[in-house]
């Protein structure tokens, strides 16, 4: 059971799409056989900035790197043979990027099409626990290695991974034993366990067997005149009439090495070692947040040191500009009486800029003091404290509670973003007490035995969770945190960085002082004074 793995960097999403990177591992069964292949096409074409932000690829990068296509794919139709080939996201790879390729260089299709990883993990994994099924957030949810997120090598060993630790496991215990029942699995109709649009949307489909409103609305979806809408709720009718003549809906199943687990209605106590295992799985995810957050404000901080003479006047000077003209326009507009009020406001706005400068400049010092790694220790035993307190189902009926919960859980990611280790340590060691010092009542943190409570809270942990990779991710992909990595790799970058921005900001201070001389100028003609 031989197949091909594959995965594919592109100039976009929209044709026509030109392939960049290609690469492909030869798999026997579940496992990785033989070495893998990863090439670069040149195609002599300019490459989309937002793509390149994606991959990294440009221009530059495959002319001196890359390959000519026809070379590329005669290796890889070498590779291939006529195994299957697999994609995570197949319809793109193959039917979108690499078939209309080939058509457009008159090569033959090469290999033969597969079965759609993505599609399986969505069958396997559903309800996805995760949120989504994309690769990263996956490959994060389960805690798999980083292999290089956006480089078409470094996606199919996440596949790879996501398929060795977490799918495999549950195929398996389904009887998917063969390529081909892998394939027929994968290809089968299917729609997701819970609705995801509508009335319904959020419910697992399941409910509708005890609520006779849900079942309704499946089967008025079944009499839908969308050929799309009516095909899914004669689907889910037929999952209920399954399950009603003793079918088995989505056991228990927890894949081997994740600590994770995928449910339906489990007992209290596995509930509460779920709770157990994402508190703790949160409690990491916030310390390496907290931890990366805080490398990047102390990068943007000494750049921001090492910039601020130029950046103050050249906000001066827009202010000033900006006032000049406003009371020149008053004046005409409305006589000296009006335009001394401008003068008046523009003195007002000076001392704001002022004082928000020297904010700055005192965040900025805060920012750039560097923890010991006793401290970033410290962080990882207090987030294990504070992720007990996240319950976003806690004191829903009751709003006054339900007020301070949100106001205490917001200072805490308050603390957490600006990297405030005192008022983190402060929450962390006594809660009730931290309220009482903010005027505000205290709160029961105790937990309920009810199981729906408890699944309630889980939910809502996971939902914490995936926000918290979600941030993370969004920090990674940031221009601060590119910022922040070249620093790293280079000590004198700061000061390149820097040198080329001031060199920028000075060319429009002079613009800046050019104009406000004019402006000045006229002021002074019509009113035979200087104002400011």
């Amino acid at each position: 059971m031989h197949w091909i793995l594959i995965d594919t960097e592109t100039s976009g999403i929209h044709p026509p799409i030109y392939c960049l990177e290609l690469a492909a591992q030869r798999m026997c069964e579940w496992e990785p056989h033989g070495p893998p292949f990863r090439r670069l096409l040149n195609h002599n074409r300019d490459i989309p900035p937002e793509a390149s932000r994606v991959n990294g690829l440009t221009r530059e990068i495959l002319e001196r790197d890359g390959d000519p296509p026809v070379t590329v794919y005669r290796d890889f139709a070498e590779y291939v043979g006529h195994l299957p080939l697999v994609s995570y996201n197949l319809s793109f790879d193959l039917d979108q990027v690499l078939l209309p390729e080939w058509e457009r260089l008159g090569i033959e299709p090469i290999g033969k099409p597969g079965f759609c990883a993505l599609r399986l993990a969505q069958r396997l994994l559903d309800p996805v626990p995760a949120g989504n099924h994309k690769l990263q957030t996956l490959r994060q949810y389960y805690r798999l290695p980083e292999r290089g997120a956006h480089t078409a090598l470094g996606d199919v060993q996440t596949v790879i991974d996501l398929m060795q630790t977490v799918l495999r496991p549950l195929a398996a215990q389904l009887g998917l034993l063969t390529l081909e029942q892998v394939q027929d699995f994968a290809r089968e109709t299917w729609f997701p366990a819970r609705i995801a649009f509508g009335k319904y949307k959020g419910r697992h489909f399941a409910e509708a067997a005890h609520d006779p409103d849900f079942r309704a609305w499946l089967q008025w979806l079944a009499a839908s005149a969308n050929p799309r809408s009516a095909e899914m709720g004669r689907w889910y009718l037929s999952q209920l009439e399954g399950m009603n003549k003793g079918g088995d809906a989505h056991p228990l199943i927890e894949p081997a090495g994740t600590g994770l687990v995928i449910y339906i209605d489990p007992e209290v106590a596995t509930l509460r070692r779920l709770i157990e295992n994402a508190r703790v799985r949160l409690a990491e995810l916030e310390a390496e947040y907290t931890r990366e957050r805080h490398a990047v404000d102390a990068v943007l901080a000494r750049l921001f040191e090492l910039l601020r003479p130029v950046y103050e006047r050249r906000d001066q000077l827009r202010l000033l500009v900006r006032y000049r003209r406003l009371y020149l326009d008053t004046l005409l507009r409305q006589g000296e009486e009006e335009a001394a009020q401008t003068a008046e406001q523009y003195q007002e706005a000076k001392r704001q800029t002022d004082r928000e400068y020297e904010q700055a400049a005192q965040d900025c010092q805060r920012k750039r003091r560097d923890l010991s790694e006793q401290e970033w220790d410290e962080i990882k035993t207090i987030w294990r404290r504070l992720v007990r307190l996240f319950h976003p189902d806690r004191y829903q009926d009751d709003p006054k509670k339900q007020a301070i919960y949100q106001k205490l859980t917001a200072e805490i990611n308050r603390a957490r973003d600006a990297g405030d280790l005192d008022r983190l340590r402060e929450i962390a060691a006594d809660p009730d007490a931290y309220l009482r010092r903010q005027g505000m009542a205290s709160l029961d943190f105790d937990e309920s035995d009810d199981a729906l409570r408890l699944r309630h809270l889980y939910e809502g942990l996971q939902a914490k969770i995936l926000e918290t990779i979600a941030n993370l991710e969004a920090l990674r992909a940031s221009a601060d945190y590119e910022l922040y990595l070249l620093s790293t790799r280079d000590p004198n970058w700061l000061q390149q960085v820097s040198a080329i921005h001031a060199e920028v900001l000075q060319n429009e201070i002079a613009q800046l002082e050019q104009e406000a001389a004019q402006l000045a100028d006229e002021i002074e003609a019509l009113t035979g004074e200087k104002v400011f």
